[in-house]
């Protein structure tokens, strides 16, 4: 219906004046919304204020950028005089929680494209080593540089100047701030004017500490900016750290660009200084003559318009309508409506701005399925886990089986699927976002940053509890039966109280209860895999036990499946033998983790290293079901007796198959490549 209105007033626009020139653009941003701003790499919103750099109290790098979405008519190619003028206003501040850890700059810029995103460091999140940033377009980058750093490589003056930048982080023009007072790095909001008049081409940059424009500009110099502008270009800001916690932010903004001939005009009835939001040399917009107002042109249109556009109208009314309805109906052929009664379908459009544009900055995790996102939806400040797939054809059965299977499953211990998404030939599915990330990641990454010693024993203990009950669900109480085939640390998540959520379904199977396990090639993550499925292919509830036994032990002991820790000759150690060698030796204590500082029930540890035991003996038919683990470990039931030395491997008749049943079902399955990430 849109498209058809469009249409039926087409010939009418043609009719009314032309869109804003170069002469008519102006906005006043008091404070930022989503609705004029679009945010790359690390920049955010918070409180009506642009963050350009994270937030955080360890150095890292960071790379930021934030472009009004209004594109800006710069230059006129029909006319010689159609090169614009420009002024901005913006007040911003440099802040770093740690004085020691010093960074780099912010930039006003002007970019040919809206995607404008460069390196972190002396690259000021606007240029790249190999050339300006990913802007796009014909026109070159322009910038002015508040770089709090010096970079001799870059011929800086000083660790606090202001400088002009063409498609290079190397100044055509800089100057140290030293002199006039300014420091950029002092924490304190700092207010910059920038006036670039092309009908004299020359730029002057002011900067002060309150809303009164200085007399005398820091920065004067002379250069033709309309060889480097496009039609059309973007204006915005970008920032970027290295080995930093700086942290840059944008308050307020004032832009306008006009036409030259206008200045040379008004100059002498406007004062040199200005306050407020006054501003120097800048013509208001003009308004339109009242004769050729747009209501006098539409009602001349209206007399003229024949019925031919309503028949036009009406012709893509129709089409746009069945589109719409067969649109709807290959959507439903690919998607079952009992998949869509929770989940809900996100548009490529949302997703993207929630994690701005994919970027690198956003990812959470990588996998045998492709790449997790952060991503923080506008508007409404919701925060959702996205999904990536890597696109291979594998992928894309995975994403099915993934969006089939968690669909219609609910437990609180399970990642809660929030929707999906298929446009653009992308395959993306979004999940409820977990605040303190993986149990992967708390056990080792965090030993890094001392997280992992905020992971107590209580804490633990309750992710085994959890992880035993969400699988006893999949196991046993569900209308089918689902085998994950993937547990592992990297895929419990953990939320905001550390209770663990089971996630990633990708690998997951369906069967009936009772009903023979189908062979495929082997799934999974080699440390985690049960020795008759590495044997056989077979994936039955047992090598789900199995696998959540290696998972416990990693919990109590805080080692890797597979590891050299402790290890004097380098030799990779397996977790499951080295934890059965000390309990056969009477010293299964000393398996504890060390982190925990001995702040454990010691009852609870060994018995829990137990239960890990039982459920990774190698012997299928010697692990106890999910519903008696769970019995164990709420204390409703008898621990299992582990025997003092490991069993050998025996594959029973109930594991065992004939060579002709491997092979027939293993030749009419689907390959599934072994992930190695241990």
């Amino acid at each position: 219906m849109a498209i058809a209105f469009v249409v039926l007033l087409a010939p009418l626009l043609l009719l009314l004046p032309p869109s804003a020139s170069c002469v008519d653009v102006r906005f006043d941003f008091a404070s930022f919304s989503f609705l004029n701003l679009t945010l790359l790499g690390d920049s955010y919103l918070r409180n009506g204020t642009i963050g350009l750099t994270r937030e955080t109290d360890v150095p890292s790098s960071s790379a930021g950028s934030a472009i009004c979405t209004l594109p800006i008519r710069f230059l006129d190619p029909e006319t010689d005089a159609g090169a614009a003028s420009f002024a901005t206003k913006f007040s911003f501040s440099v802040t770093n929680p740690n004085p020691d850890s010093y960074g780099d700059g912010l930039t006003f810029f002007v970019s040919p494209g809206n995607a404008t995103i460069g390196s972190t460091g002396g690259y000021l999140g606007l240029f790249n080593p190999s050339g300006n940033g990913s802007g796009g377009g014909n026109g070159s980058i322009i910038a002015i540089e508040f770089d709090a750093r010096l970079d001799v490589g870059l011929g800086d003056p000083s660790g606090n100047h202001v400088g002009l930048d063409v498609d290079s982080p190397i100044s055509k023009a800089s100057v140290d701030l030293t002199p006039y007072g300014i420091d950029l790095k002092s924490g304190k909001l700092i207010t910059a004017w920038v006036d670039y008049h092309q009908n004299v081409t020359m730029l002057k940059v002011w900067l002060g500490y309150t809303d009164v424009k200085p007399k005398d500009p820091v920065l004067i110099t002379t250069i033709d900016l309309s060889k480097h502008f496009a039609e059309y270009m973007y204006v915005g800001f970008s920032a970027s750290t290295e080995g930093s916690t700086e942290v840059h932010t944008i308050e307020g903004w004032i832009f306008q660009a006009f036409s030259s001939p206008a200045v040379a005009n008004t100059t002498p009835s406007v004062p040199r200084n200005a306050s407020g939001g006054s501003w120097s040399a800048i013509p208001a917009i003009p308004i339109a003559d009242a004769r050729d107002s747009p209501h006098r042109m539409l009602g001349l249109g209206l007399a003229i318009i024949g019925p031919a556009t309503f028949a036009v109208a009406f012709a893509v009314l129709v089409w746009v309508s069945a589109k719409k309805w067969l649109e709807k109906k290959a959507s439903k052929e690919v998607f079952k409506s009992e998949f869509l009664k929770g989940p809900r379908k996100f548009s490529y459009k949302e997703l993207s701005s929630a994690t701005r544009g994919f970027h690198s900055s956003r990812i959470v995790g990588n996998g045998a399925f492709g790449t997790v996102y952060k991503a923080t939806l506008p508007g409404s400040g919701l925060t959702y886990a996205v999904k990536r797939s890597k696109q291979a054809h594998q992928s894309k059965k995975e994403f099915m089986g993934e969006l089939s299977i968690i669909a219609r499953l609910r437990h609180k211990n399970l990642v809660q699927l929030e929707g999906w998404c298929t446009e653009k030939n992308e395959l993306l599915l979004v999940y409820e976002f977990m605040t303190n990330g993986s149990l992967d990641k708390i056990l080792y990454r965090g030993q890094e940053s001392g997280t992992s010693s905020m992971f107590k024993w209580s804490q633990r203990y309750n992710a085994a509890i959890g992880i035993a009950s969400v699988l006893t669900y999949l196991h046993q109480e569900c209308e089918q039966q689902v085998i994950h085939r993937d547990i592992k640390t990297s895929n419990i998540m953990l939320d905001a109280n550390f209770n663990p959520r089971l996630g990633d379904f990708g690998l997951a199977r369906l069967m009936d209860h009772n009903e023979s396990p189908v062979s495929t090639l082997t799934a999974g993550t080699m440390g985690y895999l049960a020795p008759e499925y590495l044997q056989y292919g077979k994936a039955t509830e047992k090598t789900d036990v199995f696998s959540y036994g290696v998972v416990i032990l990693e919990i109590c002991c805080g080692r890797r499946p597979i590891d050299s820790k402790d290890n004097k000759e380098h030799k990779l150690v397996n977790l499951v033998d080295w934890v059965w060698r000390l309990y056969s030796e009477d010293r299964l204590i000393e398996a504890a983790d060390s982190k925990l500082n001995g702040e454990f029930d010691e009852g609870e540890m060994l018995g829990l290293l137990l239960v890990g035991l039982s459920c990774a003996n190698p012997n299928c038919a010697e692990r106890p079901t999910m519903r008696r683990v769970l019995q164990i470990l709420n204390r409703e039931a008898e621990p299992m007796a582990v025997p003092k030395k490991k069993p050998l491997l025996m594959f029973t008749s109930a594991a065992s198959f004939s060579m002709k049943e491997i092979v027939s079902d293993i030749e009419g399955s689907t390959v599934i490549t072994i992930s190695t990430q241990i």
